[in-house]
């Protein structure tokens, strides 16, 4: 074989083992799927069945507060952080004082200036008063001396209310906690402008905890104050036996749905955290009407998906595969966003899931 044979054999052979490994890796990047990634659905609406109908509710503090000061100020040192417990009276955080107390000392020189003033006005009036009876004043002259004694009177109680309003502002820039319990939220930092009713921290009672839920208007009728309901808490996987507590009766901020409160046994309360979601199971009544037109369809506000100022989540398609959809939102409730248009009433969602979410992924449900 000459030289030339050789050279065409031997590239042949090249081509050939090329072509083969070229497709062992296509067959390879073939057969190699991408990893089903585990989620917890979620049902768009009001789920009825078994003469029970299902809400979603939210957990939160019995007792809860918006901390604030009454005067403007920049916060000198923040005491606490999210998830501290504190105890009734105790400090949270202060407000420069520096004007306050420049106003506290000038109130100090007021009453004493007032008290000398008082104290001249008094002998003044005790001497005429002698004198008059002696015959020695006139009553005019009295009279006179008595009217700067009244005046001098009223000027130091009203220097004495100043300064009581100067300590009550005073007092205004440190903040105390009005009850026990957790701070769930911190909205300042030391060096920030804190003004008044500006909400810098959310107190939170421990150890007393219920269940917020919304009420479409058609289904309100069928809940009563008393009424024994079933609570699961999904982040816990705990079913608890709750009792409606109170019922809101106006839904005119609420956008035509009623806040509905459940109370809980203490027992269940243990490992259980403000703003868990819940789902609520409420046996149906006689004159409740379930009529899924007027079914506001509410979805949790954790599973939006936000791109580009559009807002989506995520749907399961026939072949069990991710799939974003756009949708358009109206209110927030309680961390329930309304869904306006692109989410049918009983259709499926992706609510969370245990890795990252793309158009196509595979999936699979958790039980």
């Amino acid at each position: 074989m000459n030289t030339t044979n050789k050279l065409i054999f031997t590239g042949a052979i090249l081509s050939l083992f090329a072509l083969v490994s070229c497709g062992e890796k296509k067959n390879q990047e073939h057969t190699v799927p991408n990893s089903p990634v585990q989620v917890i659905v979620g049902t768009a609406g009001t789920q009825v069945a078994n003469g029970n109908f299902e809400i979603t509710g939210q957990v939160e503090g019995i007792q809860s507060a918006n901390i604030s000061t009454r005067v403007m100020g920049t916060i000198t040192s923040m005491r606490v952080k999210a998830g501290d417990l504190v105890k009734q009276g105790q400090v949270l955080f202060t407000i420069n004082a520096t004007d306050i107390k420049a106003k506290s000392s000038q109130t100090d020189a007021m009453i004493v200036q007032a008290e000398a003033a008082y104290k001249n006005a008094q002998k003044d009036y005790e001497r005429y008063t002698a004198l008059y009876k002696q015959q020695s004043a006139t009553a005019k002259e009295l009279e006179q001396i008595a009217l700067q004694y009244a005046s001098a009177k009223a000027n130091l109680e009203a220097t004495k209310q100043m300064k009581n309003e100067v300590n009550a502002n005073l007092a205004y820039t440190t903040v105390t906690a009005p009850f026990s319990g957790v701070i769930s939220q911190k909205n300042a930092e030391t060096g920030s402008i804190a003004s008044p009713g500006m909400p810098i921290l959310t107190l939170e009672q421990t150890g007393s905890l219920q269940v917020s839920a919304m009420v479409p208007e058609n289904l309100i009728a069928g809940i009563s104050n008393g009424q024994e309901v079933e609570i699961y808490v999904q982040a816990v996987d705990k079913k608890i036996k709750g009792k409606v507590i109170q019922i809101n009766p106006s839904s005119q901020f609420t956008g035509g749905q009623y806040i509905v409160k459940i109370g809980m046994p203490q027992a269940e309360m243990k490992n259980l955290y403000s703003g868990m979601y819940t789902k609520v199971l409420v046996p149906i009544k006689g004159n409740s009407s379930i009529d899924n037109a007027n079914i506001n369809i509410t979805i949790p506000e954790q599973a939006l998906v936000y791109k580009n100022q559009l807002t989506g989540i995520y749907t399961i398609s026939a072949d069990n595969t991710a799939l974003l959809r756009w949708i358009r939102t109206g209110k927030n409730q309680s961390g329930q966003i309304e869904v306006l248009s692109g989410l049918s009433n009983g259709e499926k969602y992706i609510q969370s899931a245990k890795g990252n979410l793309y158009n196509g992924v595979p999936v699979t449900i958790s039980k």
